[in-house]
């Protein structure tokens, strides 16, 4: 029975039992994104969130995570929007890993009160990524010559279009290790003891659910059914909680506006060539941890 029908059922012939609001945070980490290719970000979860920490009688809220990782901001904005909400409304949350929870997806399970994970999932990957593709070749196999005009030097740091330089790849270095760190900070704060002394836990490197159990990244293993049953009885039940549709459904993805001006046909060359790097990257996100 739907949350809205269930409300219109007199309580007194209500089944009895504790209803769990669960909100599923799935795909890469990434703004933007569209219905044919969802992005995780903090726009697209805030309301499913919002609606799920506004279940007066649930104790808790369960977060389901499948992520490989992706937008070091919005993994943080997830995360403290879920903290915010846990105090606000006085929830424990109950965050249960199902493929994999690394890097920004990990960060984000980090709101967890409790991270439950099957043995087999891939959890950690406490490390800071950037990735991407350089083109200058192809430009000169195809006739095409790059044309940017700045003011001031380093406007077109890290060019995809351009060879790279070693002092713009020292430079992104520098702000990798200063995301690392407030991502270490984060780990430590919110896993505390229950961390092992592990050398090498903040490398970058991930570990089964099983494993993860052992360095303190987890705090058990299991599904959520079976979890949710465990702590709060046989009737207690599951409620998907989702962001509502518009009366005619979500915009149609890849409308660019501004009309077919002259400059269209670049604008739609440009936008294919980042669609296609930003694809395959999101794919060799996945692939990294055999998905």
């Amino acid at each position: 029975m739907g949350g809205l029908l269930r409300k219109l059922v007199p309580k007194r012939f209500r089944k009895e039992g504790i209803t769990i609001p669960v909100v599923r945070l799935h795909g890469t980490i990434m703004v933007g994104g569209n219905q044919f290719r969802p992005a995780l970000n903090l726009a697209s979860v805030s309301q499913p969130l919002e609606r799920a920490f506004s279940y007066k009688s649930a104790p808790a809220v369960a977060v389901s995570i499948n992520s490989p990782g992706g937008s070091p901001v919005q993994s943080r904005l997830i995360f403290q929007r879920i903290r915010d909400l846990a105090a606000e409304k006085d929830k424990r949350v109950l965050v249960f890993v199902e493929d994999v929870a690394a890097s920004g997806g990990y960060m984000i399970a980090l709101a967890g009160d409790e991270i439950i994970a099957d043995p087999t999932s891939i959890v950690g990957s406490i490390g800071v990524v950037s990735g991407g593709f350089g083109f200058p070749e192809l430009l000169k196999k195809i006739g095409v010559e790059r044309r940017v005009y700045t003011a001031g030097e380093n406007k077109v740091i890290l060019d995809p279009f351009k060879p790279e330089r070693e002092a713009d790849i020292e430079y992104l270095k520098s702000l990798q290790l200063e995301i690392h760190d407030v991502f270490i900070r984060m780990v430590r704060e919110r896993r505390g003891p229950r961390l092992a002394d592990a050398p090498d836990i903040f490398s970058g490197l991930f570990w089964t659910g099983q494993r993860g159990l052992d360095l303190g990244l987890v705090d058990g293993l299991g599904d959520m059914r079976s979890e949710i049953r465990k702590r709060f009885g046989d009737n207690a039940r599951l409620e998907l909680v989702s962001a509502s549709r518009g009366l005619f459904g979500r915009k149609l993805p890849g409308v660019i506006g501004g009309g077919w001006g002259a400059d269209m046909p670049e604008r739609l060359g440009s936008a294919g060539v980042q669609a296609i790097a930003e694809l395959a990257e999101e794919k060799a996100l996945w692939a990294r941890y055999g998905l």
